[in-house]
């Protein structure tokens, strides 16, 4: 799954999912896809604007005039519920639109940072991340790299900004020996444009009895003026699951490239999934995983996980008609 941003005008989400079985023998197959766009308001509330999905959903527009963030989820899983797509790849896609318009703030920050400009007191704010300083104090305790008397929030205290900094270039996630490992994006990501990528993969036991193992990672990456794909933030995610009763038995997260010295406390939050199930973990983690020993993207990270139950069933599958 791909999530492309671009805040030339605006902030415009393009989204694309694919889910893909590799069986034992045989041609790969592809049993689940799924794209949207999106048109965001930035400036008002993260307001949007308009949205088109493939495959359709009867309502989708009763997301217009909404806010991406707060409460956006919530009309999501109405629809997902009303429609039955909980399991599939457009809920996933549209389910991380809250994450995506998070990070996008980000970009005019880093793109002062590229140009070598830093954040100077005194000069007018960027939209995003940093934009307003009220907004950013209030930010305070909702995750590790935003907690009290972190890097963070001493910098904006002392009139500084936020201490970001364009974060080392990003390797490729593509597999020489695996072409069809990750989907091909629809167009290289713009100067100061950005890009969630995420994975899942989903190794079920072939009797039944031994653990599921999923593979995951997501990377949010970050465009230079010359061209260049930096790291914003990247984790990867081991997780074994009970293949009879759904129970989370082992999760831990490593993280990868993280944009202030905190981040990486959160970490370990996600091994607090053991001994939840699955179908829980979206409303666990909304409830539970909050304040400073949390990420919030990681969280988005661990939530994706409660549909790793329909993926491993869809492993055994030969077909399945998604038009």
């Amino acid at each position: 799954m791909t999530i492309d941003m671009d805040m030339t005008d605006g902030l415009v989400l393009e989204g694309r999912a694919r889910d893909l079985v590799t069986p034992a023998l045989g041609e790969p197959l592809v049993v689940d896809h799924a794209s949207f766009t999106m048109a965001i308001d930035y400036e008002h509330g993260q307001r949007i604007d308009s949205v088109i999905v493939s495959p359709d959903i009867a309502g989708i527009d009763v997301l217009v005039g909404r806010t991406a963030s707060r409460g956006y989820r919530r009309e999501l899983q109405r629809l997902a519920d009303e429609h039955q797509l909980v399991g599939r790849a457009v809920f996933q896609l549209l389910d991380d639109v809250p994450g995506a318009a998070l990070v996008s703030g980000y970009s005019p920050q880093l793109n002062l940072r590229d140009a070598g400009f830093g954040e100077r007191p005194g000069a007018p704010a960027a939209a995003g991340i940093g934009a307003v300083s009220e907004h950013m104090t209030s930010m305070a305790g909702v995750c590790a790299g935003w907690q009290h008397g972190g890097v963070v929030l001493t910098g904006i205290l002392e009139g500084v900004g936020v201490p970001i900094v364009v974060g080392p270039p990003a390797p490729t996630l593509d597999w020489p020996d695996d072409p069809i490992a990750w989907h091909a994006p629809a167009h290289p990501i713009p100067a100061h444009g950005m890009r969630r990528a995420r994975r899942i993969d989903v190794m079920p036991s072939p009797d039944g009895r031994a653990p599921v193992t999923v593979d995951a990672m997501f990377r949010d990456s970050y465009v230079t003026e010359a061209g260049v794909e930096t790291i914003v933030h990247e984790y990867t995610l081991v997780v074994e699951i009970d293949s009879r009763s759904g129970t989370v038995l082992r999760s831990e997260a490593t993280p990868r490239a993280l944009p202030f010295g905190q981040c990486p406390e959160a970490a370990g939050s996600a091994e607090r999934l053991v001994g939840a199930p699955l179908d829980d973990l979206r409303t666990r983690i909304r409830g539970e995983f909050v304040g400073a020993t949390t990420c919030t993207h990681l969280n988005d990270m661990l939530r994706a996980l409660a549909d790793v139950g329909q993926l491993a069933a869809r492993a055994g599958a030969e077909s399945v008609d998604v038009q």
